[in-house]
């Protein structure tokens, strides 16, 4: 008998819904435990409990919701090892990548805590013949945050301690495929203070989606995924009169000039194309060579590199790439390869003959390269969210920046080059959302926000950051006039203004 993962409702562990879905371990392809997946009314109850909650969590002030958060960062870095451990057990990430993604959601709790500071709103005295004026932010009411199974513990940071730090209460969806990380960060989130019902966690699938867009309880709802699941997400989300942040898929480019140093250019790309197997939508799955000199000498170096990558179980600390999530992806990440190799691609590594001693039925793909990609093979155009990363050949750096341009996909992008005039014109006008000058993976830091333009996000406000104060809150403005006592005062029918 597997043990059971169940919801997090109203402060409590819950069992039940449509059925049980088995968690495997992506390093050996063995079920370890069951997931229940919610149905409707797992769904309704969880909502129910944030909107029983709502009004006592919004009465609580800034500073007090801060210090909730303060005392959650704390928590989250005693508790550390434990929940990286259900990371790597269940996504198969190797553990130092895992302590990467804990950190960089830690960040985001830490910002969530200057909530004092974020929500302060805007005065003016006088504004009017004794008029005052003011603009303040206030919270909208139950949230929802809809997670991939990538980033078990980070995305869900990204959204839910900055929904609660302005007042909103919140129920999450993360992952049916590894829900353990997030159920426990959430009991951490009530040892830390955060009251029962203000965040609920509940796991599902298509069924549990559906259930939060139609609800019209919810007032917004964010989500990290793909595409065509961010696009159904936000025409739903906005049918049934939602605020909707729809973060989707990626096909990010390295430009590499011809005055790049190779050898920085190599190590990054080894770690952005390969690290966390490649599921990341930050990952660079392209590199656009300018110039076929500038292609060899990086080949010659990825090619070096590459031997030396360590594929393996995640809990193996010598290890820099564990499996894939499941044998579903495993199969399609081949699929792309097969299709490379069918549209004429050049495969100068093959990462489909790995094997790891002992983990035969493992979700392993080793890295693989592939030479002479063009724009209109399949492994150019779509997002394959595995180790594969191509080359590409242009001339000049008005080709690469067109060959973005014309990408449906506009996340993120780089440059590696030593010529500041050529860095700058290429973040000025590249059409992306992130952009990299030697940085292989541009993602924001907690203070600024996440998003990326194009078909790679639906809705106007990014994920995290500034962004994330604007995106769960809403502004109101009031203007207050005190009369003197005992003043004749006569009609005005012109507009009031502040003359």
């Amino acid at each position: 008998m597997l043990p059971t993962i169940g919801h997090w409702i109203d402060g409590k562990r819950v069992e039940g819904g449509v059925c049980l879905q088995d968690v495997f371990d992506p390093a050996t392809g063995k079920a370890e435990k069951r997931v229940f997946l919610a149905d409707e009314s797992t769904i309704g109850a969880a909502i129910a409990s944030a909107q029983a909650a709502y009004p006592g969590w919004r009465a609580v002030s800034p500073a007090r919701r801060a210090r909730v958060m303060g005392r959650l960062k704390q928590l989250l870095e005693e508790h550390a090892e434990e929940i990286c451990a259900l990371v790597t057990a269940e996504h198969g990430k190797v553990a130092s990548d895992a302590m990467g993604e804990l950190q960089r959601g830690i960040e985001n709790v830490e910002y969530a805590s200057y909530a004092p500071e974020l929500l302060k709103g805007q005065h003016s005295k006088d504004a009017g013949p004794a008029i005052d004026c003011w603009s303040e932010f206030q919270p909208l009411g139950v949230t929802a945050g809809i997670t991939p199974f990538n980033f078990p513990v980070m995305v869900p940071l990204w959204m839910w301690p900055m929904a609660l730090a302005c007042g909103n209460t919140f129920v999450l969806k993360p992952s049916e495929r590894d829900p353990s990380s997030a159920l426990l960060v959430a009991q951490l989130a009530v040892e830390a203070g955060v009251p029962a019902g203000v965040l609920n966690v509940v796991n599902g699938d298509k069924e549990a989606v559906d259930a939060l867009l139609a609800d019209r309880r919810v007032q917004a709802v964010s989500f990290v995924g793909s595409t065509p699941v961010a696009e159904y997400v936000y025409a739903a989300g906005c049918a049934s009169g939602k605020r909707v942040q729809a973060l989707g898929g990626a096909k990010n480019h390295a430009v590499v000039m011809p005055d790049a140093n190779v050898k920085t250019v190599v190590s990054s790309m080894i770690g952005a194309a390969f690290g966390s197997c490649g599921e990341r939508c930050m990952a660079v799955p392209l590199i656009v060579a300018v110039g076929d000199d500038v292609a060899k000498a990086v080949i010659a170096g990825l090619k070096s590199g590459i031997a030396r990558i360590k594929v393996g179980p995640g809990i193996d600390s010598g290890n820099d790439m564990g499996p894939l999530v499941s044998r579903q992806h495993l199969e399609k990440v081949k699929g792309y390869i097969d299709q490379g190799v069918a549209e004429g691609a050049t495969l100068l590594v093959d990462g489909r003959e790995i094997r790891v001693p002992g983990h035969d039925e493992g979700y392993f793909l080793g890295p693989s390269l592939f030479d002479d990609v063009k724009p209109e093979m399949k492994i150019y155009r779509e997002e394959i969210f595995g180790p594969v990363l191509g080359v590409v050949r242009v001339k000049t750096l008005r080709e690469a920046m067109d060959l973005i341009d014309r990408h449906e996909y506009g996340n993120g992008t780089c440059i590696f080059t030593r010529d500041g005039e050529a860095a700058r014109y290429f973040s000025d006008n590249v059409l992306a959302g992130m952009v990299g000058i030697n940085v292989p993976l541009p993602v924001p830091v907690a203070y600024h926000s996440f998003g990326g333009w194009k078909r790679s996000l639906f809705g106007d406000l990014h994920v995290y950051g500034p962004d994330a104060v604007r995106f769960y809150t809403r502004r109101k403005t009031i203007t207050q006039r005190w009369p003197s006592a005992g003043a004749d005062e006569k009609a005005v029918f012109s507009f009031p203004s502040g003359r």
